[in-house]
């Protein structure tokens, strides 16, 4: 499987974001792509929430999303988008939507963020994602032409849980956008996405968001294909550029032989607190 990944520095300008998706689409394709990642929130990024919230639309509406639907179609190739902000979450808030979209630009699978990220960090930077958007309730995984693909969206990378339920589910390829703040992504973004390709005996695919945003916020970049065994096979570095990689599915397997670590896996029931 040839990946392509889109590591951008998406704006507040839905319009802007939807012609450089459309741009990386076709892009992709030229570049002998099976299927392009996009990162966390590619259609829209603005913390000025009553500014963003004049965008948003429901995902019969969303411009992003038939854009790259149609672009796909056109161009004969899958795409992960890797996820967008849109109208109709529970208690009037957004959702956080990531997409599957095969070669004929129809939607294969839909997953919506579980895991929100509500911090405060050492820098000051403060987080409350919840008051926005509503939570997912279900993992997602969608077969592919070129092994099952499990979804997740950013923190959701925190909560070893999810993967352990998408390869239970037979996920051979784990995508993981993000929009990562650059102080955890110095400290923890290369470490766990590691750690849930060698839990999981199976590729990461980490397409992020890059550099500084017109909203004024910065993102880690680094955008990350690793295999089974935990090696890193591309990192985008900083830089916004589509980057291509090879992924050779036969290590699933391979790996999973050598460590079957998944065969051994065990429901643990509760824990017995010694006195």
């Amino acid at each position: 499987m040839r990946a392509a990944i889109f590591q951008t520095t998406t704006g507040i300008d839905p319009a802007r974001n939807a012609a450089a998706l459309v741009a990386a689409v076709a892009e992709a394709k030229a570049g002998g792509a099976d299927m392009l990642f996009t990162p966390e929130m590619s259609g829209l990024i603005d913390r000025d929430r009553a500014r963003g919230a004049a965008s948003i639309r429901d995902e019969a509406d969303d411009p992003a999303l038939a854009a790259v639907r149609e672009a796909a179609a056109e161009a004969g190739i899958w795409v992960h988008l890797g996820s967008l902000a849109l109208a109709g979450g529970e208690g009037g808030r957004f959702v956080n939507r990531g997409f599957v979209i095969d070669d004929t630009g129809a939607i294969r699978a839909r997953y919506d963020k579980i895991h929100l990220f509500d911090v405060d960090l050492p820098t000051g930077e403060s987080w409350r994602e919840s008051a926005a958007y509503a939570p997912g309730t279900r993992a997602v995984a969608v077969d592919t032409p070129w092994g099952r693909l499990g979804l997740s969206i950013c923190y959701d990378m925190r909560f070893p849980d999810l993967y352990r339920a998408l390869s239970d589910a037979g996920a051979t390829i784990l995508a993981v956008p993000a929009a990562f703040t650059v102080p955890t992504g110095k400290a923890h973004w290369h470490v766990l996405l590691r750690a849930r390709a060698i839990e999981a005996g199976a590729f990461v695919v980490a397409a992020a968001q890059t550099g500084r945003h017109e909203d004024g916020r910065e993102t880690y970049g680094h955008s990350l294909a690793i295999d089974p065994w935990g090696e890193v096979a591309l990192d985008m570095g900083e830089p916004a550029a589509l980057g291509f990689v090879d992924l050779d599915l036969g290590r699933v397997a391979d790996v999973r032989g050598r460590v079957p670590a998944l065969a051994h896996r065990r429901a643990i029931g509760p824990v017995e607190v010694a006195a």
